[in-house]
């Protein structure tokens, strides 16, 4: 066997020491992160979420994953998004109208017929102010990568058809639970039921509540529609989604690798809008193929006008106000 000198036995451990820093850091860096979503395995937003994981582990050779647990594996979406706050998750998916209990922002876009149509709120979220709003989270322990898309949210119940405010009398209706949902649906004369989302079926069912309100894909997936057979095409708020990063996690990040979780975020986002479109159309249609009734020639304005205290009391707040007249200039 070969006999190295001191000096070649003092080269060979550098190298070694070199080459073992060099694995352990490596090692280091690298990392699985947990995102959280409550919608089924197939649903829009978690596929998002799993292509996003597919573009972060391309671009960073392996070294960072994304472990996405759907179907409310990790909790109901409030406490979800607690426990991204202190870092327990580091990837949420949530409504903007939850998150809004901590991040103020967020309550503007949850107000109802803040936006004109689809193409409106999208062209907001797209533009200057949807990038300002994502970047306001880290003060409380976020940082926004990017909008999903949630469609338009409607009223639908058991008990009678909806054409207006005054048929919604007396109802009780599950909402998020969210301060300023709560209080809209009050606005409508109404009961509102603050209920985590994987309750309500149940609720539905054994007549706990009389309705809800959310999207086509949502009042057909959950099995809603069964239990609810008259919906008011009353498209009262169109609040995106919206996918945060625990401000633990991105702190974890390198400069480098911070920009490959927000450019695969914002092709997440493009890619979650394709299959959601899809989504939409194929629950709309079966809901009608069940027979469900849908009220399309709404009274618009009563329920429009039944929102003028919600839009005094955000009036009161420089900063929403002046949030709120920018979105409607948005042309």
């Amino acid at each position: 066997m070969p006999v190295l000198n001191r000096a070649e036995l003092s080269r060979t451990g550098v190298i070694f020491v070199a080459l073992l820093l060099a694995i352990c850091a490596t090692g280091a860096a690298a990392r699985e992160f947990r995102a959280a979503d409550t919608q089924a395995e197939d649903y829009p937003t978690v596929q998002a979420l799993r292509y996003m994981g597919v573009l972060i582990a391309e671009r960073t050779g392996g070294r960072h994953e994304i472990k996405v647990f759907h179907s409310r594996q990790l909790g109901e979406e409030k406490e979800t998004i607690e426990q991204t706050r202190v870092g327990a998750i580091d990837l949420n998916r949530t409504n903007v109208a939850l998150v809004g209990n901590f991040v103020p922002a967020m309550n503007v876009l949850a107000m109802p017929f803040l936006f004109r149509s689809i193409e409106h709120m999208q062209k907001v979220l797209d533009g200057p102010i949807g990038s300002e709003i994502l970047g306001s989270f880290e003060p409380y322990g976020f940082v926004g990568l990017a909008f999903y898309d949630s469609g338009a949210r409607s009223i639908y119940n058991g008990v009678r058809p909806v054409r207006g405010v005054a048929d919604l009398r007396g109802l009780r209706i599950r909402v998020q639970q969210s301060e300023l949902m709560s209080q809209m649906i009050r606005s409508l004369g109404t009961e509102p039921v603050e209920m985590p989302y994987g309750q309500v079926l149940t609720g539905l069912a054994n007549h706990l509540i009389d309705g809800a309100e959310n999207n086509w894909p949502s009042f057909v997936t959950t099995d809603h529609y069964k239990h609810a057979g008259y919906l008011a095409l009353t498209e009262h708020t169109m609040s995106p989604e919206v996918l945060v990063i625990s401000l633990k996690a991105w702190q974890s990040l390198s400069p480098d690798d911070r920009t490959v979780f927000r450019d695969a975020a914002q092709r997440s986002s493009r890619f979650m809008r394709e299959k959601w479109r899809d989504l939409e159309e194929q629950s709309q249609r079966k809901a009608e193929a069940a027979g469900i009734t849908v009220a399309r020639d709404i009274d618009r304005k009563s329920f429009e006008d039944a929102m003028a205290a919600i839009y005094a009391k955000a009036g009161r707040d420089p900063a929403a106000a002046a949030l709120i007249e920018r979105i409607r200039k948005v042309e």
